[in-house]
């Protein structure tokens, strides 16, 4: 008996795996090498040391755009996009449902309100359609969010934007190294932003990267991390050009960038053969969809992950707690709800103090976030499972979780066909 045809490790039978799948470090001397060059230089301060401006010169280069501002995260590197912008407050930013707060955040800070389009069940990115369908007067960009590495339909989302005079933001904490169609991720749209938090494809531990073709973008994203401070030559009178904080990031933590932005290619290549060949591999397993990657695009999977179909026997949490049986961890649901669900700042207009500004912003339009915002987004996490995908990972490792997926999937059939 094969290992696809043996009892569910659920039901008493032998899991697919019983040992760890394949793992190795992140980093290591080529980044204590860098952090050594701060210490023995005596400046750890972005201004006047040499690694925060080296590794913003390397991202630029390797993404071919002439501005990178570094920041402290990604949440930072977000909210230096929306300063670029510069909304005003009540205007609107259209931004995915399905992501992290560091996405909604920023726009609040900023005064602005985040509004809502529904997702494509089959990319699990937004649907440029729904993002038209929310457009006002009062809309002043678009935040799109390239899921788990998943390039969005960029073709689309570019001709609503250029259509309607909106700047493009491009969120890639997930998608470092992502193509769409020959074109990298965060390049295509105005704004590119990216997390360097510990479990993206490089990390500082914490971090982020703002990256724009724009002048006016890049100047002024340049001061928006700096306090809005212009820093005349020498130590005469301050001036500060507008409100903004301070996002600098620490020459300790520039050093280890400068170190991991020369292993992205080859951790981003590693990491989409992995996940396509998954992909390949359980194309006719029933029951479950993998997310759908379009035509000309590089996934760079950040995580893998699938929908249960709906008339599939079986549901997300019963299909994810049967592969960890397996020795495959699995998890249901991703984050739960929509984000706007997630988050009382939003959902409740806990912001600022009693205020609920910017909501309560004179002007500003009425808007709402419940469980009739975005249905399609709450049906899609209902049935989402998602599993672990690295660069150290071997092909044994994938053929194991393949075989562990086609496994269960054909035992929960059995199962619900006995009953």
């Amino acid at each position: 008996m094969n290992r696809v045809e043996q009892p569910l490790a659920l039901d008493g039978g032998p899991p697919v795996r019983t040992t760890p799948m394949t793992s190795g470090k992140r980093w290591g001397f080529e980044e204590l090498r860098e952090v050594l060059d701060v210490f023995e230089s005596g400046k750890l301060f972005r201004f006047g040391g040499e690694k925060v401006p080296a590794f913003e010169q390397a991202f630029a280069e390797t993404f071919g755009v002439r501005h990178a501002v570094a920041s402290t995260s990604g949440t930072a590197a977000i909210h230096i996009a929306i300063g670029m912008v510069n909304p005003d407050p009540g205007d609107e930013i259209i931004v995915a449902p399905i992501t992290d707060g560091g996405s909604v955040v920023p726009i609040l800070y900023q005064g602005a309100l985040p509004v809502f389009a529904d997702s494509d069940p089959e990319t699990f990115n937004v649907d440029p359609a729904e993002i038209e369908r929310r457009i006002t007067s009062r809309t002043r960009a678009i935040l799109v969010v390239h899921l788990l590495g998943n390039p969005c339909d960029m073709e689309a989302v570019m001709e609503i934007g250029g259509r309607f005079n909106l700047p493009i933001i491009e969120d890639c904490s997930q998608a470092h190294g992502a193509e769409y169609r020959g074109r990298l991720c965060g390049t295509i749209g105005d704004i590119g932003c990216f997390s360097l938090q510990a479990s993206k494809h490089i990390t500082t531990g914490e971090g982020g990267m703002t990256i724009t073709n724009r002048d006016d973008y890049g100047e002024r994203g340049a001061l928006f991390m700096d306090k809005g401070w212009t820093r005349q030559p020498g130590w005469g009178p301050r001036t500060y050009a507008f409100l903004a904080p301070n996002y600098r990031m620490p020459e300790i933590v520039g050093a280890v960038g400068c170190a991991q932005i020369r292993k992205l290619a080859s951790i981003v290549d590693r990491r989409n053969h992995n996940g396509d060949l998954l992909n390949s591999l359980i194309t006719d397993v029933p029951g479950v969809h993998p997310q759908t990657v379009l035509a000309g695009c590089k996934h760079t999977y950040w995580s893998w992950a699938l929908t249960v179909n709906p008339e599939a026997p079986f549901d997300a949490d019963t299909f994810a707690s049967a592969l960890s049986a397996e020795g495959i961890g699995a998890g249901a649901h991703y984050i739960g709800e929509p984000i706007f669900l997630c988050m009382d700042a939003v959902c409740k207009k806990i912001t600022l103090g009693e205020s609920q500004f910017p909501f309560s912003y004179p002007g500003a339009a009425p808007v709402e976030y419940n469980e009739d915002t975005c249905p399609r987004t709450r049906d899609l996490l209902q049935r989402w499972v998602s599993l672990g995908i690295s660069e150290f990972q071997t092909e044994p490792d994938i053929e194991d979780m393949a075989i562990a997926l086609r496994k269960v999937s054909l035992g929960l059939h059995k199962r619900a066909q006995r009953s």
